[in-house]
């Protein structure tokens, strides 16, 4: 079967494809450019970049728990593509194109349980949960010449788990996970994020290309200006790079800050983290398409899931520690309100970002070195994409060291010990 990819080479003569059209991208962070507003705003360039980005990476789709339960099975679109995700009968992670093998009929169109098969509503052929056709009715009956059930099994995708996270990449041959994520697996260790339960989840449309979106969560520069309240607890001053190897962009606060409103402290810290992730904040851009804060006592997940160029649907997710006392629903919902106050504000101002990237004139400005590099590592991995590049970013040399103003993080990260151990660095 021909990749996204394939078609897209066979078919497009793109600019985006040429590493002069990255030039300004590909400077150091000293000198480089913020993105061109074609970037956010031209449907060629976002149709390219499903297909790029998209078709070529590791991108989430869900949540581990939302596959738990018996036939619990989810239906998601990437890259243009519907998918079907589900279990087989051992429990093991199983995802397909959500189309017919007989005339290409959508099989699912929703989240649903299902028994032990997938069924095609049209002619009832069926296949059982690892994709393989077991039923043709009629079929072969009304005479065909060569027909093999074995050929005509769904259509399969490479699906994973990493962490709390359900991802699939629709590559034929997709990045190693532990490459893809590099040292971050190691700097999460200690929160045994597979573990932790979702909440709640909302869903929120923005008219707002999806870069913006994840650009806006990855700077600081914006902070004192766009949201005064978490300022109070995540201070401008208190924040550092948190970016080693692999296909993410982070920072930290260390300490967080408390305030009078106790937004953050209210509910009880997971069991056994070390000192720095008990008292630090990790706020991590999962490429392309996650945004996770990680706090000692919850995890606040916005998975991105783009719909054209100036529209994106976010799907927020409150997790908690699985080993956590029953957490009182008012403490909880402090929680929940204090984020959702965060995002209304940063939905204001991306919303004006997109407004004026489409209107406004806008030539690529420069970025801030101390509060923006984090873009400048995103922006090339976007390239990198487009360009045809396997590289993962190498990230930091070191969290003790001082970067780009940002002064020494007074609790850096460590290879993971519980309270109360050394640590030791690996």
């Amino acid at each position: 079967m021909t990749s996204p990819t394939e078609v897209l080479d066979q078919a497009s003569d793109s600019r985006w494809v040429s590493e002069a059209a990255w030039t300004g991208t590909r400077r150091p962070i000293l000198q480089a450019n913020a993105l061109p507003a074609a970037c956010y705003v031209d449907e060629a360039f976002f149709n390219e970049e499903k297909l790029r980005v998209f078709g070529t990476s590791w991108v989430c789709v869900g949540l581990h728990d939302e596959l738990d339960a018996p036939g619990s099975t989810i239906v998601r679109s990437v890259a243009g593509q519907s998918i079907i995700l589900t279990r087989n009968a051992n429990g093991e992670l199983r995802g397909f194109r959500n189309a017919c093998r007989h005339r290409g009929t959508q099989l699912l169109d929703s989240d649903c349980t299902l028994g032990s098969t997938i069924r095609c509503p049209y002619h009832r052929w069926t296949y059982d949960l690892d994709g393989l056709l077991v039923a043709t009715p009629l079929f072969a009956d009304a005479g065909v010449d060569g027909f093999d059930p074995s050929d005509y099994g769904l259509h399969p995708v490479c699906v994973t788990t990493w962490q709390c996270f359900v991802l699939i990449c629709l590559s034929d041959e997709p990045p190693p996970v532990a490459e893809w994520f590099g040292d971050l697996d190691g700097r999460l260790a200690g929160y045994g994020l597979a573990d932790w339960r979702s909440q709640l989840t909302q869903s929120i449309t923005i008219n707002a290309n999806w870069k913006l979106i994840s650009e806006n969560f990855q700077e600081y520069y914006h902070l004192r200006w766009i949201h005064p309240e978490l300022s109070k607890v995540s201070r401008v001053e208190d924040h550092y790079r948190y970016q080693g190897n692999g296909m993410y962009c982070g920072q930290t606060t260390t300490p967080i800050s408390a305030d009078e409103r106790g937004d953050w402290s209210t509910m009880p810290p997971a069991e056994g983290l070390n000192e720095s992730d008990l008292a630090s904040g990790r706020f991590i851009a999962l490429f392309p398409n996650v945004l996770l804060s990680v706090l000692p006592n919850h995890v606040f997940v916005m998975r991105l899931d783009p719909i054209d160029a100036g529209s994106t649907r976010e799907i927020c997710t409150w997790l908690l520690p699985p080993a956590a006392p029953e957490v009182d629903d008012g403490d909880f919902l402090a929680t929940r309100d204090f984020w959702l106050d965060i995002n209304h504000e940063d939905i204001g101002i991306v919303q004006r970002g997109q407004a004026g990237l489409a209107t406004g004139g806008y030539t690529p400005g420069r970025l801030s070195p101390r509060f923006e590099e984090p873009l400048h590592r995103f922006h090339n991995m976007l390239a990198d994409r487009f360009t045809g590049s396997s590289q993962i970013p190498t990230g930091d040399e070191s969290d003790d060291l001082p970067i780009h103003g940002n002064g020494v993080n007074p609790l850096p990260w460590h290879a993971h010990t519980p309270t109360g151990e050394g640590t030791v660095r690996p």
